[in-house]
């Protein structure tokens, strides 16, 4: 199934199995090219697609057992609402976040963490 006909939540999932894969072109295949994303409020973190693929191309390098486990999802029409857990490996470091993403034309066009 291509990325434009997923629906929005199934899109939002795929994304995250994509990352928890550390895929990283499967990953990122999900992101508008002009994909934005920040902190809840602040200031914008990431502009861009090739900008995107940078950062988590080197999260990934960096913590290679990094993996996601999903907490709660609410959906309200093209807002897709995660509360996830972050372990960057089996036994290290975790962190909570909420990430808000916003859908549109069948990608992620804005994603804002608030942690």
């Amino acid at each position: 199934m291509t990325v434009a006909k997923l629906s929005n939540v199934d899109l939002v999932q795929a994304q995250l199995e994509a990352y928890n894969a550390q895929d990283l072109d499967a990953y990122c295949a999900f992101f508008a090219d002009d994909v934005v994303v920040s902190d809840l409020n602040g200031a914008v973190g990431t502009q861009g697609l090739a900008a995107y693929r940078t950062k988590y191309d080197g999260v990934f390098k960096q913590f290679p057992e990094n993996k996601v486990e999903l907490l709660s999802r609410m959906v309200c029409g093209s807002t897709v609402i995660d509360h996830e857990k972050v372990v960057r490996s089996p036994g290290g470091d975790t962190f909570e976040v909420i990430a808000i993403y916003t859908l549109a034309d069948g990608k992620i066009a804005r994603v804002d963490f608030a942690k």
